[in-house]
């Protein structure tokens, strides 16, 4: 058989949310001051990177505890501020039907000190919200704001990261997510952002390193698996990109592009049997898809 020269077509952002409660986690904790003394009335506010519309807030009770259900699996940034401390923020990740453990520890900050970074706080809650309407432009103004009065808090940067992408600015979606990482080298929202935003520019060789990156945290983001295969197909390492979207099917069994993405690489490799099991399984998927019609036509050359 003919190896065909096939275009294969890089589709981001793809984005799906499992409904079902068996796919949900749970995040608990307890804040204290340094010398151990539960905190009450803590506020924390829950963001999840992949949405703007899963945001939880919640104050701890009489013993410095929280707790939030019903949580999609993923990353989400994590914000708390209480009187007179220091403000923390960090990543935490919630996994299926399992809790996230916490113990936060809070400093005590002087009052000129806390005035200035509530109210960069603040301003990062006014630009979330922005966000969450679509109005991105005002969104950047008011993350701006907000890293002006404290440059050091990495969710500050990587909000503005995400403003600009919505933009299509990606230079500065970029240069945000830079700051980011630098900011929280532990993190992987931030990482996996910042390589998908390169990969846009058509950065690829750039990208490839926060992916493979984050490709060691990850193991439950089907949509992360499927840019990773694109990423690696687009470099000329097929084999490569294979085994990501194969992972992304793994995670994700109805993941119909990516299904496609398979079929028209086991072509690229002469691996034709597997080429048709693939298309087919897309078709069974996505029926009404607009790569369809190819996938029909790739099926019927590989029987002839």
């Amino acid at each position: 058989m003919k190896k065909l020269n096939i275009f294969i077509l890089i589709v981001f952002f793809l984005s799906i949310f499992p409904a079902a409660a068996q796919y949900q986690g749970k995040i608990e904790g307890v804040v204290k001051n340094i010398e151990g003394t539960p905190l009450k009335g803590v506020e924390i506010d829950l963001i999840y990177t992949k949405s703007s519309s899963r945001y939880f807030e919640f104050e701890t009770d009489s013993e410095g505890k929280f707790t939030q259900v019903g949580l999609y699996p993923g990353f989400y940034q994590l914000n708390i501020k209480h009187p007179g401390y220091a403000p923390l923020s960090r990543e935490v990740r919630i996994r299926i039907a399992e809790t996230t453990e916490l113990e936060i520890i809070l400093e005590k900050t002087d009052k000129v000190l806390a005035r200035a970074l509530s109210d960069a706080d603040n301003h990062f809650m006014k630009g979330y919200k922005l966000y969450d309407q679509q109005k991105y432009e005002e969104a950047v103004a008011e993350y701006k704001q907000a890293i002006e009065k404290n440059p050091s808090q990495w969710g500050y940067h990587f909000n503005l990261g995400l403003a600009y992408k919505k933009m299509n600015n990606l230079d500065g979606a970029i240069e945000a997510f830079k700051t980011a990482v630098e900011l929280n080298p532990e993190g992987i929202s931030s990482v996996k952002e910042l390589g998908e935003s390169l990969a846009l520019a058509g950065r690829f060789e750039e990208a490839r390193a926060y992916f493979d990156k984050a490709a060691e945290a990850v193991s439950d983001d089907p949509v992360f698996f499927y840019n990773y295969g694109s990423i690696l197909n687009s470099m000329g390492e097929p084999q490569k990109a294979l085994e990501a979207y194969k992972q992304a099917v793994a995670i994700q069994e109805d993941y119909a592009d990516a299904y496609y993405q398979m079929g028209t690489l086991y072509i690229s490799l002469n691996e034709k049997e597997e080429a048709i099991k693939s298309l087919e399984k897309f078709l069974e998927l996505a029926p009404d898809h607009e790569q369809a019609p190819v996938a029909r036509q790739l099926i019927d050359y590989l029987r002839r």
